[in-house]
């Protein structure tokens, strides 16, 4: 049999490899070895090769103009608040920042295929012990494996890399430390904007709400009744994320209790209104069983029982949801007795509770 029927090893020899027939006999067969190593164009071509170094470089390019337009984006395009400008920023944001991490990653593959060394090589199994001849030989490889990949000999590729991999955390930190400018007053997160008298309305409507239009099992995702130019502002959108609730209708005689003081209700004729933000990490709690009363969280399945102050009955919440005290108006509409008692959505470092 010749050499090309029968590859051999890298090292030239044939080893017999045991194998069991039909019959459970142990038998041998040649080791078949590796496959005829194929040179690659940059490998015979020294133009082929610089022609590789300058598309690195160039995806490696593509990715520094990528955080710089990240960058830019960043303060040049800022949410404004409405949601055409909230969509604008964040798409542009995130096609330069998604430039800026497919540059670094083609380029690293391109480098990869087209310049570092593609020789195959088989590596023995041993015992996972080493002795201190096969940790020399291994550093040697590794050191071996820095010279294959040209980063040494190659300076503007050396320079593309270290600048792309330098500038992309740019992308994430600018953003982050802008941010610690921002308003940290956490005394601000124990109170939203309902007040007394003020009318619960359909979300996203703002159709203020009569408790006869409001039937028993029925749920509505509530919010402040406000003037409509001032739902387009950028601080309705914050507090809206803040006094967010939701409103159920139970029979009377299925409330076992609520939150409210002795002497004091909370509710009106069944109605029922609590705050919409998980007291977990903050998701929006809107998955109501109508025959248990329990309302769950998506994110991390807390369950909370409506019927009984939306207290915990499952999951990692260690809160019930805050109860906004609610009555109504001279005209039958839904409206606020106050703002809530507590703080709403999770624990914060100043919270006692």
């Amino acid at each position: 049999m010749s050499d090309n029927q029968n590859p051999r090893t890298p090292d030239g020899s044939q080893r017999e490899l045991g194998h069991r027939d039909e019959h459970g006999v142990v038998g041998t067969f040649a080791d078949p070895g590796l496959p005829e190593h194929r040179s690659r164009q940059a490998d015979r071509d020294p133009e082929a090769a610089k022609r590789g170094e300058r598309q690195v470089a160039a995806l490696f390019g593509i990715s520094v103009i990528g955080t710089i337009a990240a960058l830019v984006v960043y303060f040049v395009i800022p949410p404004d608040g409405t949601t055409a400008g909230v969509r604008l920023s964040t798409l542009t944001l995130g096609v330069a920042i998604a430039f800026a991490l497919l540059g670094i990653g083609l380029g690293a593959v391109h480098w990869a295929k087209v310049l570092m060394s593609d020789h195959e090589k088989v590596d023995e199994r041993h015992p996972i012990a080493s002795d201190e001849e096969t940790r020399v030989a291994a550093v040697a490889e590794l050191e071996a494996g820095v010279k294959d990949s040209g980063i040494a000999r190659r300076g503007v590729l050396k320079g593309a890399v270290i600048s792309a991999l330098a500038l992309f955390p740019l992308t994430i930190a600018v953003p982050l430390v802008g941010s610690v400018g921002g308003d940290w007053n956490v005394s601000k997160l124990k109170h939203t904007m309902w007040k007394r008298g003020m009318r619960l309305a359909i979300d996203p409507s703002g159709r203020p709400i009569k408790a006869a239009d409001v039937t028993i099992g029925s749920v509505v995702h509530v919010i402040p009744d406000v003037p409509e130019e001032e739902r387009q502002s950028h601080e309705w959108i914050t507090e809206k994320a803040k006094a967010v609730v939701l409103l159920v209708r139970l029979d009377p005689r299925d409330i076992v209790s609520e939150q409210a003081p002795e002497g004091e209700d909370w509710s009106y004729d069944g109605i029922v209104a609590f705050s919409k933000i998980c007291t977990h990490v903050g998701c929006p709690v809107a998955l109501y069983e109508q025959q248990t009363h329990h309302l769950l969280c998506p994110c991390h399945q807390s369950t909370f029982d409506v019927a009984d102050g939306a207290k915990v009955v499952f999951g990692p919440a260690k809160r019930p949801l805050p109860q906004l005290p609610i009555t109504v108006d001279d005209e039958g509409y839904l409206v606020a007795q106050s703002d809530f008692h507590e703080p709403i959505g999770p624990s914060f470092w100043e919270r006692l509770k």
